[in-house]
């Protein structure tokens, strides 16, 4: 009877202590989204892939013309210059495919650019995490904005909108 009267108080002891666990999520996403400073960072992260994406562009443009003409002068060719031209626009093709990777790939320019620019907001807006976490008593603190696979989540618990007014920012959409 005891050891059951412990266990009793036990299971409710606890279920008074989780009870007590605050939770929020914010939508890091959406923070973002709001956020003049991101969508300026976006707008030049852009040019730079306009950029680079017409120069690549141009250089494929360059290599269609290569393979164009190889193909109407072929039959003229020597053997040895058949060769040459080959060799000149596979090396080209070789150029295109460093040129992307260099750019676009995982450890490209506009990897780097994106991190340059997009990191100091991302601290930005943990900080703020931080600080609503603490002022207002949170054990955690949800993103809605990556993947967290929240299946429901009731909006009276988004926090977004208080992490954007810590910011010294409002929505868009206000």
């Amino acid at each position: 009877m005891k050891n059951l009267l412990l266990l009793v108080l036990l299971t409710f002891l606890g279920f008074g202590t989780s009870f007590g666990q605050r939770f929020a999520y914010v939508d890091s996403k959406y923070i973002l989204e709001n956020m003049p400073a991101f969508q300026q960072a976006q707008a030049e992260l852009n040019e730079y892939s306009k950029k680079w994406q017409e120069t690549v562009e141009a250089k494929k443009e360059e290599i269609n013309k290569l393979e164009k003409a190889f193909e109407a002068e072929q039959i003229l060719l020597t053997p040895e210059m058949k060769q040459k031209r080959q060799d000149e626009i596979a090396e080209k093709k070789k150029d295109v495919l460093k040129y992307q990777r260099d750019k676009f790939g995982v450890e490209g320019e506009l990897f780097k650019k994106r991190q340059e620019l997009i990191q100091p907001l991302q601290d930005e807006i943990f900080k703020a995490i931080n600080e609503l976490a603490k002022e207002r008593s949170y054990a955690v603190i949800f993103d809605k904005g990556t993947n967290t696979n929240m299946l429901y989540s009731d909006p009276k618990y988004d926090k977004s909108d208080v992490v954007l007014r810590k910011l010294g920012l409002s929505a868009q959409n206000e």
